[in-house]
């Protein structure tokens, strides 16, 4: 870290709108466990946004993180490359994910939420589980991370909604096939969009097996302190920052989940639009952070 920011070692993109960026923060690097996440803010001005440390590297002293450009922060820091700085990444926050031996365990991942369970696969399998990692995507080109899931995995296994790579249909459907095959499975971990947990839970909920979510509500701050991530699981209120974010699938209330990350949907959607029809505004808030060649909208 200078003393100004976080300088990005490496920046490059892995699928349309979806970028990889190994950060320079050995303090963080040194504590980081799966299953922990870090808050990044681009600009003074600008939102916290909680992004999932795929990798760290205490040697090098860097973090990888997996950004999908969706709303109007995320694809503003996808203009950062190699070089530029990033002001504020506070971390690493969360409860790491509980790494010890259950036997076969199924990792999967939907869309960007591959990069999420990675390390937790990765050291699933380094504390001598049976890991097999299922990964979905809409289309091929979605699709994150397939070779790094293949060298820390056992098995792996590939769907897309279209079909245009491994099987056609969804990661449910191969989930399914697995119970019914003759190995018994002990855990599943599945990370990515709410629909997705949600049917990951209600497959494996009928046949007891263990099934983890890690959860992505609306956070602020981290601690705890600003509320803005509660959410119900065994009837409880708890809070993904400081509680999660991974919680027994099986206890969530998905419905009350997806409410609260929609409350501010359409705010999300006009800050998008003015950026889109007039980056200018913002792209000057960061542009002494980022070698910007132009305004043009990415």
């Amino acid at each position: 870290m200078g003393t100004d920011g976080f300088s990005i070692a490496e920046a490059r993109f892995l699928a349309p709108d979806v970028k990889l960026f190994r950060i320079v923060a050995p303090r963080i690097a040194r504590k980081q466990q799966p299953g922990q996440f870090v808050i990044v803010r681009i600009h003074e001005h600008g939102e916290r946004i909680p992004l999932t440390v795929a990798e760290s590297n205490p040697t090098d002293g860097t973090i990888t993180l997996i950004v999908q450009g969706i709303g109007k922060t995320t694809k503003l820091l996808n203009r950062f490359d190699a070089g530029d700085i990033i002001p504020d990444v506070v971390g690493p926050l969360g409860r790491p994910s509980d790494i010890r031996l259950f036997g076969t365990v199924v990792v999967i991942g939907g869309g960007v939420g591959t990069a999420i369970a990675y390390p937790t696969a990765k050291a699933l399998r380094g504390a001598g589980n049976h890991v097999i990692t299922v990964l979905g995507a809409r289309t091929k080109d979605l699709l994150v991370l397939e070779n790094e899931a293949r060298a820390i995995s056992d098995e792996v296994f590939v769907t897309t909604d279209d079909g245009s790579y491994g099987e056609k249909g969804l990661v449910t459907d191969k989930l399914k096939a697995l119970i019914a095959g003759e190995r018994k499975i002990d855990l599943v971990l599945a990370i990515g969009p709410i629909p997705m947990m949600r049917a990951v839970a209600e497959t494996t909920r009928p046949h007891g097996i263990k099934t983890l979510v890690s959860l992505n509500p609306i956070m602020v701050d981290g601690t705890g302190m600003c509320g803005g991530c509660r959410v119900q699981v065994a009837g409880r209120s708890q809070f993904a920052c400081v509680d999660g974010p991974e919680f027994d699938a099986h206890e969530v209330d998905f419905d009350g989940l997806a409410k609260r990350n929609a409350m501010y949907r359409e705010a999300e959607r006009q800050a998008l639009e003015r950026f889109v029809s007039d980056p200018k505004p913002d792209l000057d808030l960061i542009r002494h952070r980022c070698k910007l060649e132009d305004v043009t909208p990415r």
